[in-house]
């Protein structure tokens, strides 16, 4: 089987973690502060903040940016439920913006509509990898003092017009999830150039904690180990590696599967690159089977394929009861119904993507 996603794990983060296991310094630590470093370098940003999942890392950078109780963030229905989750847990109100068909981020030229005297912040998705309309996000949240926070935690190594995923808003999040394109496991990073936000999110992580056994305000236990961060270290070091390699299947994927009746490819917008966390396809009217059917002929096949995401969040229960229902959002429900992502990691070689091709094209033939 040809998996969705494949940690790389190789002697180099092994022997990281020995050496974190050898010094006895398993807590937050210097493989922590090495990692905020070498991130914040590699991003172009004054700080990295390393807490203990992408789901903190927003949180956190919420936090940051000031949301509070009754507070209204504008964002996407169409992302894992991470994105939103943590505007719920500060008591703000999670306001949803349609999609854009081809790039499935958020219709930034719909936000405008949605912003209210309420509205604190936009979280845009860098979804499967790619960021979205920057310039025309960055007018709209100018002209009514609206604080970015970047979920970019599908998105490490990826651009637009030249500057890094991260450094795009007033804060960025990551995600070293174990299927991310780096990865440490579990594992989050906040960016941002703001001293006041940084040592927000460093007490936030901490327990509201200010100074030692002194606290400020309510916070959590975000803390990074330095064993996850020994791993992250090295992982970070191989990123653009792995970039150009995931870069090479999706290119080689999209000559294999061009032309292929009941298909829509993806597709790059201008000024950015897209890492391709993942690589997905949009099932079109003329395709003669379901999706649980495409999907299950792959994997008979020998292909795992994923479904990211089977429903928009707006449909779920506890964001449903904020006054959401089905046909809010038309893009995201048609497009949630028939989206399949294929495998795109570095470990994918020129062998599979003919294999996938292969299936693919079987499977719409012959259903």
């Amino acid at each position: 089987m040809i998996s969705i996603a494949s940690p790389i794990v190789e002697s180099e983060e092994i022997k990281a973690v020995n050496d974190v296991l050898e010094s006895g310094m398993l807590a937050q630590g210097p493989k922590t502060a090495q990692l905020e470093e070498d991130w914040a370098k590699y991003c172009g940003t004054k700080y990295a903040l390393a807490v203990n999942s992408g789901t903190a890392a927003i949180h956190s950078a919420l936090y940051a940016a000031g949301v509070r109780e009754d507070d209204e963030v504008i964002t996407t229905p169409y992302s894992f439920i991470a994105t939103i989750n943590p505007i719920l847990m500060l008591g703000a109100r999670p306001v949803l913006v349609d999609i854009d068909s081809a790039t499935f981020n958020i219709d930034v030229t719909k936000i405008e509509a949605a912003v209210t005297s309420k509205t604190k912040a936009i979280v845009p998705v860098d979804l499967y990898g790619q960021p979205c309309e920057w310039d025309e996000l960055r007018a709209v949240a100018d002209k009514h003092n609206l604080m970015i926070i970047e979920d970019a935690c599908q998105a490490i190594g990826a651009d637009y017009k030249s500057k890094k995923a991260g450094a795009l808003g007033d804060l960025g999040c990551f995600s070293l999830y174990a299927t991310k394109n780096i990865m440490c496991g579990e594992g989050g990073i906040v960016t941002t150039n703001s001293d006041e936000q940084a040592a927000a999110i460093r007490s936030f992580r901490q327990h509201g904690m200010v100074a030692p056994y002194e606290y400020a305000e309510l916070g959590y236990n975000y803390r990074m180990s330095d064993l996850h961060a020994a791993i992250a270290v090295e992982q970070l070091k191989k990123v653009d590696n792995f970039t150009v390699r995931r870069q090479h299947v999706a290119s080689e994927l999209n000559k294999a599967l061009n032309g292929i009746k009941g298909i829509q490819l993806p597709s790059v917008a201008p000024d950015r690159s897209h890492v391709y966390h993942q690589y997905t396809v949009v099932l079109t009217d003329d395709a003669n089977v379901s999706r649980d059917e495409f999907v299950a002929g792959l994997r008979e096949r020998g292909v795992g394929a994923g479904i990211y995401y089977p429903k928009p969040l707006h449909v779920y229960p506890h964001i449903a009861k904020l006054g959401y229902k089905v046909g809010d959002f038309p893009i995201a429900e048609d497009l949630a119904a028939r989206v399949v992502s294929l495998p795109v990691h570095p470990k994918v070689s020129d062998e599979d993507v003919a294999t996938i091709a292969r299936a693919v094209k079987e499977v719409l033939a012959n259903g």
